[in-house]
């Protein structure tokens, strides 16, 4: 397949994802309390992923359960040491330049390993329609990159209006402040992207459909005269051989009721998505052991909203997989897997070390490679 998008790196960047949203098990639809999302389990993925080696790891958001993601990135600055945080930020929950000066102390806390994953789901307790939702997060979006980039806040929107200076929220990062990875599969979403996100997250599907949405985002951004960066957000299942993987992946939906699998998927705030759509006609597609195409299993989608399928195989075939994806343009992986603290041991043990893995954030020369001032004694780091 033909390469979407050059870049002017080489690797691609492996993340791991932190189960804030009280989403993780041992056996799907089955509540463990064992894993039940709190602080210390978490924590302790958190840890595993830095010291094993992972660039990057999710921090996702939700209303329902689970733990705050800006909080818990904030706890996990200083037990750290390498692993950048993709933080979701749901726009509109709090005030743009509130949230710049969070941001910005965050990533001085972090020393510039912070990334943001933009959310344009409706808050608890409001409805707009998508129309409306886009607009509020292109908003949002605008007035940080004023505030990473000028030297004062001069905004004037449907929803937010603004002239501040800029100084208090100077974030650690240069040329454009954090990276902006988003995933969504509405028009104004795409378009929304395209004109002002740097990695575009897709969740799983055909080979043949994520080219088709990685052309499709690509000629958008050319009007704006911009390259989007592509993602991938998966599970993962790897074993020393395929009929191991194969029966793990068996396992995990052998004690759910479909019934329940249906509540946990309709509880998310975004569970009546475009995205969650596809997902959905992905796994209607599959065979009878819910595989849509050689190693890319769907039955996980039967037990969760949202990212509903995972590479299922041996070390070998994985790699494979991946390296297939990566010649179709995709430059970061978000992997996850249950119960997740396992799975990310044995994803770094048996295929992490044969990727060549970058950060980036890095790459694209965000972060600094000395410490800047910090803005008017604010606080940040000095």
């Amino acid at each position: 397949m033909k390469k979407l998008e050059s870049t002017s790196f080489d690797g691609v960047e492996i993340s791991w994802f932190a189960p804030l949203c009280n989403g993780d098990d041992d056996f799907l639809g089955n509540r463990n309390p064992i894993y039940k999302s709190n602080w210390y389990n978490t924590k302790n993925i958190v840890e595993a992923a830095d010291k094993l080696g992972y660039k990057n790891i999710l921090c996702p958001s939700s209303y329902q359960v689970g733990q705050d993601t800006l909080t818990f990135i904030a706890g996990m600055a200083t037990l750290t040491k390498e692993i950048n945080f993709l933080a979701a930020i749901r726009c509109g929950e709090i005030h743009p330049p509130m949230l710049a000066r969070t941001i910005a102390t965050l990533d001085h806390m972090l020393e510039g390993r912070l990334t943001l994953n933009i959310i344009s789901s409706n808050l608890p307790g409001m409805e707009l329609d998508s129309t409306e939702r886009y607009l509020r997060s292109k908003e949002v979006i605008e007035i940080l990159k004023q505030c990473w980039t000028k030297n004062r806040l001069d905004f004037n929107g449907k929803y937010y209006q603004f002239n501040l200076p800029t100084q208090p929220v100077k974030v650690y990062q240069q040329n454009g402040g954090p990276l902006l990875y988003f995933g969504g599969y509405s028009e104004a979403g795409m378009e929304l992207c395209a004109e002002h996100c740097d990695v575009y997250l897709m969740w799983p599907d055909t080979e043949n459909k994520l080219v088709e949405l990685m052309k499709n985002i690509s000629e958008r951004a050319k009007k704006y005269n911009r390259t989007v960066q592509f993602g991938l957000r998966v599970h993962v299942i790897v074993r020393e051989t395929e009929e191991e993987a194969r029966s793990y992946a068996d396992n995990l939906i052998s004690k759910l009721d479909l019934s329940l699998g249906e509540n946990i998927r309709n509880r998310s705030q975004d569970a009546k998505s475009l995205g969650v759509a596809r997902q959905t006609e992905l796994r209607e597609k599959s065979d009878e052991k819910f595989f849509v195409e050689p190693n890319l299993w769907t039955g996980i989608g039967l037990a969760r909203s949202g990212c509903g399928a995972a590479i299922v195989g041996n070390p070998d075939q994985v790699i494979t997989k991946i390296n297939k994806y990566q010649k179709m343009g995709i430059r970061s992986f978000i992997f996850s897997g249950y119960p997740h603290l396992q799975e990310c041991k044995i994803f770094a043990k048996l295929v992490l070390p044969k990727i060549n893995t970058v950060s980036l954030a890095e790459a694209f020369g965000r972060v600094p490679k000395s410490i800047p001032e910090s803005p008017l004694g604010n606080g940040l780091r000095t």
